[in-house]
């Protein structure tokens, strides 16, 4: 099934405005311009620009107030402008357009890629290959080790961010926007901030970081699931602790016998067969990275904590009425079962 939808009302983008804005920069772009929406996403808003013969995606910030360090397109821009030359599931970004008045958000337009995304539900491409689920496990966990494996000093993006504190500040940062997000008060946020203060691993591992890596950020060939075309959603990348992404992996996996709120917030399709387990998912990564992976508890607990936020952050534009995406209404429930899992997790 196809993520383009027609653009929702409230996210539409002045099409003369970008069509003129656009004309004789981008390859085809003298033609007629159709704007379409990919209605997947949650966060930053993904549009597809049809030229005709020529096709590109353009990425732009949610609607309303947003984190100042979050959705962050000159960020995503400047990585994806290089990061292909070394990583090829990085789609080639184009241009970036800073002034305000062409569409009301800073944006940039990258190169379209084709394939499948896999988020709630196994796709019709792949229905009739048993081994779906464990060659796209497979091939989720090679790619984030790969990734992982990437020169950034050679790429020019050795100052893209601070990697000493790079935890600490990941703790606090999350917890300032819960602060700054939250609807209710809620305690086991407050418990899963004090434990996270207090184990934090010691280490000197650093590489670049991707800050949201799940299946649904994906895209598998369409006649093989085993095989990456792209990965999506580079906004928060900067240079950190590598095994935050392998946590933050975790806490969008689900297993058959995880509760029933825990699997409502998973990233991945539910009740399907043959999806590697989280050990096994943190043992293959070990194996390609040659990374050591002995405090993954705290990784996923802290991967947990930050959905939280992430959950609440988008519910409150929606009771605010910034969005009127009627996605976004059930997330007012799965804030409270997030964050009870985090404690638990911290608490084993």
């Amino acid at each position: 099934m196809s993520d383009i939808i027609p653009v929702r009302p409230d996210e539409q983008l002045d099409t003369d405005l970008l069509t003129g804005f656009l004309r004789g920069i981008l390859p085809g772009s003298e033609q007629p311009l159709t704007i379409r929406q990919f209605g997947g996403g949650a966060a930053n808003l993904t549009y597809l620009l049809d030229y005709g013969a020529q096709q590109y995606v353009l990425r732009r910030p949610p609607l309303g107030p947003v984190a100042a360090s979050a959705h962050d397109m000159g960020r995503e821009y400047r990585v994806l402008s290089v990061l292909h030359q070394a990583y090829p599931y990085a789609p080639r970004a184009l241009l970036f357009c800073d002034d305000l008045s062409v569409i009301g958000a800073p944006f940039f337009v990258m190169e379209r890629r084709q394939g499948v995304v896999v988020r709630r539900t196994m796709s019709e491409a792949y229905a009739a290959m048993p081994d779906a689920a464990q060659r796209m496990s497979e091939a989720l966990v090679d790619a984030l080790a790969a990734f992982h494996a990437v020169d950034y000093e050679a790429l020019g993006l050795g100052d893209l961010g601070k990697p000493a504190g790079f935890i600490d500040r990941q703790i606090e940062g999350w917890y300032r926007r819960w602060h700054a997000a939250k609807t209710a008060d809620l305690p086991d946020m407050d418990a899963v901030y004090a434990w996270l203060k207090a184990n934090q691993p010691a280490n000197t591992r650093v590489s670049l970081v991707h800050n949201d890596y799940k299946l649904d950020n994906v895209m598998l060939a369409a006649g093989d699931p085993g095989r990456v075309v792209a990965v999506f959603d580079w906004d928060m990348c900067t240079l950190g602790d590598p095994l935050a992404d392998l946590g933050a992996l975790l806490t969008y996996w689900t297993e058959p016998s995880d509760p029933r709120y825990l699997q409502a917030t998973a990233m991945m399709p539910l009740g399907e067969p043959g999806f590697l387990s989280r050990a096994k998912l943190v043992a293959r990564y070990a194996a390609k990275s040659g990374r050591a992976v002995e405090a993954i508890d705290f990784y996923h607990a802290l991967g947990l904590f930050r959905l939280t936020v992430i959950v609440a952050q988008i519910y409150i534009r929606y009771a605010r009425g910034q969005t009127q995406d009627s996605r976004f209404a059930a997330m007012e429930f799965m804030i409270p079962a997030l964050a009870r899992r985090a404690r638990e997790l911290a608490a084993a």
